[in-house]
């Protein structure tokens, strides 16, 4: 395959990097100087296209493209990824969901228990030396709470299953209800919000949930309220949750993911209840290697002529069987 023409956009582990540079011609959308005079010269020779780090791929990329058959993403959210201009164009998109369901599902774990215990806060406080002077205050407790999950697929399925095990009451809201799990449905995200005092987001990012929680949802959570966020920043009206925390709406926040990636409100870092991680979800040598290893393989099972391993809902041809 190696006369096949690829264009990758970011930067990929290495592994995967390699991986493309074995298998394809590929074209670093990095090293590119004139990304303009580029693509009028070679746009006709591209058929591929791997994207990394949530960079955009939009229609008028797409569409400068004329033999452009795949976009293979890096990650299981593709908000970045114009899917629909894509499948109008009968361009396969495919992302990399599976693979990284569990190290994900681990790190929301540890975030809400990081975020309720003040686990950061009481690190600092030792290091800071004032342990010397007195014991570290009393927390917040996991016990008698209820957790509600927005979001219940692969990744919210899987903190539901490890959060189980923790004796918590467990609830979720989707735009559909599951039949094939044992915790109960709630169908609106205020009403989740004001059953639950644990909101975790799991859901995609897009148009379809950009700012669902918002201070009506905040204000549902209540005083004793923790939210934890592993799925899309935009899916948090950052400017609701700022004045929710600074007013003592909500206890505290856990977040992995932010609306403007990698800056950082400073009004949430001033915050001392909030938890905040440089959007490490999925951040482990072992599992990014894997979801770089599915990016390749996407891409050689398309132009193998086997169709896509993990293409999106949207693309345009079935999942491989």
């Amino acid at each position: 395959m190696t006369d096949i023409d690829i264009v990758l956009v970011g930067r990929l582990v290495p592994s995967a990097e390699a991986a493309l540079d074995r298998a394809f011609t590929v074209h670093r959308l990095r090293d590119i100087a004139n990304r303009e005079e580029w693509l009028a010269e070679h746009a006709p020779i591209v058929r591929g296209v791997a994207v990394a780090n949530g960079l955009p791929v939009d229609a008028a990329f797409v569409g400068a493209l004329p033999n452009l058959e795949i976009v293979a993403g890096f990650g299981v959210g593709y908000d970045n990824i114009d899917a629909r201009a894509a499948a109008r164009r009968g361009v396969v998109v495919t992302n990399t969901p599976d693979v990284l369901t569990d190290e994900v599902a681990d790190l929301a774990v540890g975030l809400l228990l990081a975020t309720i215990r003040q686990i950061p806060q009481a690190d600092r406080y030792l290091r800071a030396g004032k342990w010397l002077e007195k014991p570290f205050p009393f927390t917040a407790t996991l016990r008698g709470r209820t957790v509600g999950i927005f979001g219940l697929g692969r990744i919210g399925l899987a903190i539901a299953e490890r959060l189980a095990a923790f004796g918590v009451t467990i609830l979720y809201h989707n735009r559909q209800p599951r039949t094939d799990v044992p915790f109960r449905y709630v169908d609106s995200l205020k009403g989740l919000a004001g059953e639950a005092d644990v909101l975790i987001v799991a859901t995609p990012g897009g148009e379809g949930t950009r700012h669902a929680v918002d201070a009506e949802v905040l204000a549902a959570l209540g005083s004793d309220g923790v939210l934890v966020n592993i799925g899309r920043g935009s899916v948090v009206d950052e400017v609701a949750l700022i004045a929710a925390l600074e007013q003592g709406a909500i206890l505290s926040a856990g977040l992995d993911v932010f609306a403007d990636e990698p800056r950082v409100p400073q009004a949430l870092i001033d915050l001392d209840r909030a938890v905040l991680l440089p959007h490490v979800g999925s951040a482990s040598v072992h599992t990014r290697d894997a979801m770089g290893q599915l990016v390749v393989d996407n891409l050689q099972s398309w132009f193998a002529g086997k169709g896509p391993l993990t293409p999106v809902p949207e693309t345009p041809v079935p999942p491989k069987s």
